[in-house]
């Protein structure tokens, strides 16, 4: 098999080299890497997102495994050996290079100041409209995922104990990015009604 080039985030890397780190949930790692992520503003939630994302791709490529005993909740993963086809490439700052927004120290707020109301500036149009478009990416990739994954269920129902959870997680990552969707939404509409 062809070498492949697979990038992966350090602090997460470190973390799983760690003594008794061959079997973990997410809420352990997603604990241990927020733990590594100290004087830094973040939300748990996009975290949790990020370290389940990592955890499918290391899936993906056999180098993580399911337990035998699936849950939806709690589910245990075991870690193997780096596939030998794989040429691992470690990157820093894998976490705040994918959430810019929340990661940035937050800002003492500044006396406000009923005279000078700051006016929407077209960055903030800018920045809101790309959020939109990766938003509503992402939202229609989690439905076509859960969608997925309802028809396998229907269509063998055998798999059940198998991929529930995935399906379950698929469809609450839809609805939480319809709500992020809405939220922009609404947000791009106060603000063009503003000017």
């Amino acid at each position: 098999m062809k070498s492949a080039s697979f990038i992966f985030d350090r602090r997460l890397y470190e973390l799983l080299q760690e003594e008794g780190r061959t079997r973990f949930t997410i809420r352990e790692l997603r604990d241990a890497y927020a733990k590594r992520l100290e004087g830094m503003t973040f939300r748990i939630g996009d975290v949790r997102r990020y370290v389940y994302e990592q955890i499918r791709r290391m899936l993906r490529l056999g180098w993580l495994v399911h337990d035998e005993e699936r849950r939806t909740r709690g589910q245990v993963y075991h870690l193997l050996p780096i596939p030998a086809h794989l040429q691992l490439e470690l990157i820093d700052n894998g976490f705040e290079n994918g959430h810019k927004t929340s990661c940035e120290p937050e800002q003492e707020p500044s006396a406000f100041d009923n005279a000078a109301v700051p006016q929407p500036s077209a960055d903030a149009d800018q920045h809101l409209e790309a959020l939109h478009k990766e938003i509503r990416l992402d939202f229609l990739a989690s439905m076509g995922e859960a969608e997925r994954y309802k028809l396998l269920l229907d269509e063998m129902p055998h798999l059940r104990d198998k991929v529930e959870g995935e399906y379950l997680e698929a469809r609450d990552r839809s609805s939480r990015l319809l709500g992020h969707l809405r939220a922009i939404e609404k947000t791009l509409k106060t603000l063009a009604s503003a000017r």
